[in-house]
């Protein structure tokens, strides 16, 4: 069985679960919570290494998750450097890494961090310069059904954001992001309805910061990304499905073609929400 994407679902239920992106079937969030992501994508500013404004220091943007992400996110870089609009001082990099399954990002010290840790190195960038995350991940293999399966996922990316509070001391910007369609799936790696059951670990996990606001305004705001899920060839209420030849012959990974659609995705999403316009465009425009 697989549901109706969510932004579709509205205060129907799934097995029992409402949809929607955000509390009560919405797929806006509260308008406190919204202005509380507005006033901090406000704040977000070039720093330098130490963390200290500075008009030429850098915003850095990474991304963390799996080979997907990786992929997905390297087509959103290739189009943010090709569109002159985008703020100069925005530094984005790739720190998704082939075959890290969520229960891999969200070991502390494991190989995954010190992967993160040599590729900023590289790129001369501090841990106190990256300002905003980018986060998509999965479960590997997950042998639990609905809604196991999803708090299980829930309970990981809670612990990921955890670990991202205490490595980046200047992060505000968290957006996360579920799976894109599994149903052309050729093995037990994330398929359907798995795929589409990880939004709502991404829904509660996001609930969970709605419903419990932390007084503490250095704590980064949590909130969705794009939104990925479509139902194979079955267009969604805004047009977007996807095809075979989105994916490679394991139905898995994102093709050149489906890695474009959702860095598409994603610069359209930072283009148009209210706590990214601030910091992803240049000030002067």
């Amino acid at each position: 069985m697989i549901g109706t994407p969510l932004t579709d679902l509205g205060s129907a239920q799934y097995l029992g679960f409402a949809g929607g992106l955000y509390p009560n079937g919405k797929n806006s969030s509260p308008s406190a919570y919204e202005e509380a992501g507005v006033a901090l994508g406000a704040a977000v500013q070039p720093v330098d290494r130490e963390g200290k404004p500075s008009i030429s220091g850098k915003i850095v943007m990474i991304s963390i998750g799996m080979s997907n992400a990786s992929r997905e996110f390297s087509q959103f870089i290739r189009l943010v450097n090709a569109d002159a609009r985008t703020n100069p001082s925005l530094s984005m990099i790739d720190v998704a890494r082939d075959g890290a399954a969520a229960t891999q990002i969200a070991v502390p010290f494991g190989d995954y961090w010190i992967n993160v840790d040599r590729q900023l190195q590289r790129c001369e960038v501090s841990t106190a310069q990256v300002q905003v995350v980018w986060l998509k991940t999965a479960l590997a293999r997950e042998p639990r059904r609905f809604p196991e399966n999803a708090r299980l996922l829930q309970r990981t990316l809670r612990s990921i954001v955890g670990i991202l509070i205490t490595k980046f001391p200047q992060l505000k910007l968290v957006y996360v992001s579920s799976r894109t369609y599994g149903g052309y799936s050729e093995s037990d790696l994330s398929p359907e309805p798995i795929a589409y059951e990880s939004a709502f670990a991404v829904k509660w996990l996001i609930e969970e910061r709605i419903n419990n606001p932390s007084p503490d305004r250095s704590v980064p705001w949590v909130s969705w990304g794009p939104y990925l899920w479509a139902d194979g060839l079955r267009p969604r209420s805004d047009g977007l499905l996807w095809e075979c030849s989105d994916f490679e012959s394991d139905g898995v990974h994102p093709s050149a073609q489906g890695a474009l659609k959702v860095g598409t995705k994603l610069f359209e999403f930072f283009e148009s929400d209210p706590s990214a316009r601030p910091w992803f465009f240049s000030r002067s425009r």
